[in-house]
């Protein structure tokens, strides 16, 4: 097994060189949120969505518009409004009077990123519009039924949900996302250097530095990382405690998780280690890239009862309380 492992390490260590001239790309305009970056980077990798949740002002739409011109793909943008209909995401059919017929007019969600911008303002109606694009990867206008280019990406950004005028994301669109990603204030230095670089305007043009056949070809590579069985066992003994945590001696979480992670949930978290081997240019994967990923991957997938709120445990507390109590191989 040993030259196969080496193999692979040398191809990834190949493959992987763009990784770098995209993170120097994005850091251009992206001061600091090193892990959002990296993040970007894993659901670009993992052919996976994105959730960004953080208050308003924190890079989130510039993150991912960054991405978008690095890699040389189409990019749009939707904002998401309490008004906005479903054809405003996916295209509508037009009466043409001079053909007496009708046209298909595409919307814009025909990209290669789409930025969902404050996804939870929008009704159930529109977000269930985004959920055929995320899943089937085609859109289905009138009769016709058209195929996305790849990649295709949703980067989704969401306000934290105590904010005026939001909607929770049904359970089943969030799981749709492989990656929900919390983003915090940059720390002084870093604001020190977003003031001034907005002040003076000296901000650097973004190039494009990667291009769609690479990020395709990469991700055909990373599949190849190599995965032991042990990991796959520590990988499925983390959602399984989220579904049965008296199994693990977690006891105390019974009456605080409502329902744990879905088959979803343990394909992303392996589909997202391999990706962040890949990016530290590793062939293989160990279970430190399973612990720095897991938290992304499972906090939108556990759903806490009252007790849990009331007693005010979060998600996140109940998945770090796994983490520390699930074997590591």
């Amino acid at each position: 097994m040993e030259v196969d492992v080496r193999a692979i390490s040398e191809k990834i260590e190949r493959e992987s060189a763009f990784v770098d001239l995209l993170s120097m790309e994005m850091n251009k305009v992206i001061v600091g949120q090193k892990h959002m970056v990296d993040r970007l980077l894993i659901g670009l990798l993992g052919n996976g969505h994105i959730l960004l949740e953080g208050v308003p002002g924190l890079a989130k739409t510039l993150a991912i518009n960054t991405l978008a011109k690095a890699v040389d793909g189409a990019f749009s943008r939707i904002q998401f409004t309490p008004d906005l209909l479903p054809a405003d995401v996916v295209g509508t059919m037009i009466y043409n009077m001079k053909e007496n017929d009708f046209s298909i007019k595409k919307g814009p969600i025909f990209a290669n990123f789409v930025l969902a911008d404050e996804i939870n303002r929008a009704p159930a109606k529109v977000q269930s519009a985004l959920l055929e694009a995320m899943q089937e990867r085609q859109i289905t206008i009138g009769d016709e039924t058209f195929k996305l280019d790849e990649p295709f990406l949703v980067m989704a950004t969401q306000n934290p949900v105590d904010q005026e005028g939001t909607y929770t994301l049904p359970e089943a669109q969030v799981d749709r996302f492989m990656l929900k990603v919390v983003i915090d204030y940059p720390k002084l230095e870093e604001e020190q250097l977003i003031m001034r670089a907005n002040l003076t305007g000296a901000y650097e043009k973004v190039n494009p530095v990667v291009s769609l056949e690479q990020i395709r070809k990469a991700r055909e590579v990373v599949n190849e990382v190599y995965m032991d069985e042990k990991i796959e066992k520590y990988i499925l003994d983390l959602i399984f405690a989220t579904r049965y945590p008296e199994k693990y001696g977690l006891e105390n979480l019974k009456g605080l998780i409502s329902f744990g992670a879905s088959p979803r949930g343990s394909i992303s978290l392996a589909k997202a280690a391999k990706c962040h081997a890949f990016i530290k240019r590793r062939g293989y994967v160990i279970p430190e890239d399973v612990r720095a990923v897991v938290l992304d991957i499972l906090r939108h997938r556990i759903g806490i009862t009252y007790e849990a709120e009331a007693e005010n445990v979060t998600a996140e507390d109940i998945v770090n309380q796994i983490v520390n109590v699930v074997e590591v191989p």
